[in-house]
């Protein structure tokens, strides 16, 4: 059984198909326009006609293609304004949804893995999915107990799919890399490669899943649902109902993004502080806010899909937060000599002290304030001042390196940083790093005690 083009040859058609498809609009777009019509109405047409052929085909592909194309999503931010519309559109439906698998392969894949018997395991099951993502799809059910639930189902095939698509994803890196000034594609396709095993593994997921729920019961502004059962490639959570994140990005009042964006930034850094766990795809489509009677101030931050995190056993790397607060006290020499201990520089490049300060400074920008407005064209600012041959911060920053050990860390934190500029979102980022960020302040990273979730059950066929 296989809903997924799962051949290489296949997959890798699809992928390199969308240059192509480029290279042939544009040569579509020079005939119009020497026909006659408007360079500004053709260039508008053709980047919505390669927006749309961009969720089509990574849609549909899912598997790597489409993950790639959810991490992207969330740097549409660094766009040039003038490009940002139809791509921002075509990725956000991304973050939500895609093409969907069939009633009858969902039913057959069921049946494959729990048994024929699994309608059992259910008092109600909706076929219809409701929400159809990279390697699996949810669907809406009433666990046998009478719990709402979410059955995850991985697609069959994803992991062929997802081995496939990560060995031709430069292809897609080398036609998307140039829209987004600053950013290296290269770094991004090799992490998702690294991470590959560890997404397909419902065990795991699980066992991250559950270990923010212990943690984060009753939490005042946070919502992790506990994992109910689990088993190969079946995962069944508790339903989390909310507004998704992608709704609030476009037509969220001002209270609902800044709240959102409060508290997006609260769990980046107390997330690890509390579990020792890292929530790597924060992407939109993984997040909820949870209105309730009371004010905006009230709401909470619903968090999903626990099947990409990095193990950070004593919270993020005290590191980080004795460099950010160095050099926000203006110490160029002793934030240099930590970047070559941590091997940001490597032995043998010489690099002036003051010239690395006046290169972070504008990136930690939002730390040097009680509260700070992310904006799409502050983002577009620092994605362009790295990125400008002409500046010297281009020249440094090709002299600088990323260990491995950060680079996770370094995609999470960025992939924030663009959703809280998507919010445009203003943001109290100071106090969250001193009450979570080990190294930035004596009382960083104190923990809140957790009240216990249930453990889940084992579904058919799994360990218990």
């Amino acid at each position: 059984m296989s809903d997924l083009p799962r051949k290489a040859v296949t997959r890798t058609a699809k992928l390199a198909a969308l240059p192509l498809g480029v290279a042939g609009r544009a040569t579509l777009g020079l005939g119009r326009r020497l026909g006659g019509r408007p360079a500004e109405e053709v260039a508008l047409e053709l980047q919505q006609r390669t927006a749309d052929q961009l969720f089509k085909v990574l849609g549909e592909l899912k598997g790597g293609a489409m993950k790639f194309g959810q991490a992207l999503s969330v740097f549409e931010a660094a766009l040039p304004e003038e490009l940002a519309g139809p791509y921002r559109t075509a990725l956000t439906r991304l973050q939500e949804a895609a093409p969907p698998l069939p009633a009858a392969s969902v039913r057959a894949a069921l049946d494959e893995r729990l048994g024929t018997d699994w309608p059992s395991l259910f008092r109600e099951f909706d076929e219809r999915p409701a929400a159809a993502a990279s390697i699996g799809q949810v669907h809406r059910a009433v666990w046998r107990d009478g719990t709402p639930v979410a059955v995850k189902v991985q697609y069959p095939g994803a992991g062929q799919a997802l081995l496939s698509d990560l060995s031709q994803l430069g292809r897609l890196a080398r036609l998307i890399g140039p829209l987004v000034p600053g950013l290296d594609m290269k770094p991004l396709v090799a992490e998702l490669r690294a991470r590959v095993a560890e997404e397909l593994d419902y065990a795991l997921e699980a066992d991250a899943q559950q270990a923010h729920a212990r943690e984060f019961a009753g939490d005042p502004d946070f919502v992790v649902p506990a994992v109910v059962a689990q088993g190969d490639q079946v995962l069944v959570t508790e339903w989390l109902d909310g507004i998704p994140l992608a709704q609030v990005i476009a037509s969220g009042s001002t209270e609902e993004r800044d709240r959102a964006g409060q508290l997006l930034t609260r769990f980046l850094y107390a997330g690890p502080a509390r579990t020792g766990l890292l929530h790597a795809d924060p992407h939109p489509g993984n997040f909820r806010l949870l209105p309730d009677d009371g004010p905006v101030s009230g709401w909470r931050l619903g968090v999903l899909d626990f099947g990409t995190v990095d193990r950070l056993p004593g919270g993020l790397p005290l590191p980080i937060g004795t460099a950010l607060r160095l050099a926000l006290g203006q110490e160029a020499a002793a934030v240099l000599e930590m970047m070559r201990q941590e091997g940001f520089v490597k032995p043998g490049i010489q690099l002036d002290p003051d010239a690395v300060l006046d290169y972070v400074l504008p990136i930690i920008e939002p730390a040097a304030v009680p509260e700070f407005t992310f904006t799409r064209s502050w983002m577009r600012a620092q994605a362009a001042r790295i990125a400008d041959p002409r500046s010297p911060a281009y020249d440094l920053g090709r002299q600088l390196n990323l260990p491995p050990a950060y680079l996770l860390i370094h995609r999470v934190t960025l992939s924030t940083i663009g959703v809280l500029c998507q919010l445009e979102a203003t943001v109290g980022l100071r106090a969250e790093l001193t009450a979570w960020l080990p190294g930035f302040s004596p009382a960083a990273g104190a923990r809140v005690p957790a009240q216990a979730a249930p453990d889940p059950a084992p579904l058919p066929g799994a360990a218990p």
